[in-house]
């Protein structure tokens, strides 16, 4: 998007909030609420430790269970490390590609 929406679309802190093309319109605002959710969820997707320490909270758990969530076994152990990072894989390890 920045290199096809140029400057515009793109200031010192990201993305705008909000564009138009069609009219050559480009919010001057960046709102942060919208980019620190990302930084969440980029997080948790990489590591669990929002979710893992989320539920922790006892109050979570009460929630979770109220709404009729159950822990998957098969889920459990792919949430061990769903997505391993290159960085931290051993290569002398003969079962690591």
């Amino acid at each position: 998007m920045k290199e096809r929406y140029g400057n515009g679309a793109w200031c010192q802190y990201g993305f705008v909030d909000a564009f138009n093309p069609l009219t050559n319109w480009y919010d001057h605002d960046v709102i942060g609420i919208d980019t620190g959710i990302t930084m969440v969820m980029v997080e948790n997707a990489r590591t669990g430790f929002v979710w893992e320490t989320f539920m922790k909270n006892p109050e979570a758990q009460r929630g979770m269970a109220r709404a009729g969530f159950q822990s998957s076994p098969a889920l459990e152990l792919q949430d061990k490390n769903p997505n391993p990072s290159p960085a931290t894989s051993d290569s002398s390890d003969p079962k690591v590609g």
